[in-house]
């Protein structure tokens, strides 16, 4: 059975960084693209990025270019999301998750296969 568990969300001041973790079982990461996502309060749940299986390819919505970056370390069956510059309207539950084959109109929820249980992110002074 599939098992996503994400870490390394908390509390940053604006213009800190953070870098989520999310650590995968029950699956060979080298065969799913993986993406996260995050959910603010009282807003829909919104695609981030994703990375292709090998990490050759990586996309990124407009509010993360620039200062988040999506990698992963198939040899550990874990992926990450670094955040740097963050800003207060990062402030959300972060989800990770992972889906077969590619990245393709992978800002759709219901393309992706397997989910996390999500790690609060707050950005406040």
């Amino acid at each position: 059975q599939m098992r996503l568990v994400e870490s390394g969300g908390g509390l940053v001041q604006p213009g800190g960084s953070l870098r989520l973790s999310c650590a995968a079982s029950g699956l060979n990461l080298e065969w799913y693209a993986t993406g996260w996502f995050r959910q603010a309060p009282g807003k829909e749940r919104e695609g981030i990025s994703c990375i292709s299986s090998t990490g050759g390819f990586t996309h990124y919505s407009d509010s993360a270019k620039g200062r988040l970056i999506i990698s992963r370390d198939n040899s550990k069956n874990t992926f990450y999301l670094q955040m740097n510059s963050l800003k207060p309207e990062d402030t959300a539950v972060y989800y990770c998750t992972v889906r077969g084959g590619g990245c393709p109109q992978w800002r759709t929820e219901s393309n992706f296969a397997s989910w996390g249980q999500g790690t609060q992110v707050t950005v406040s002074s």
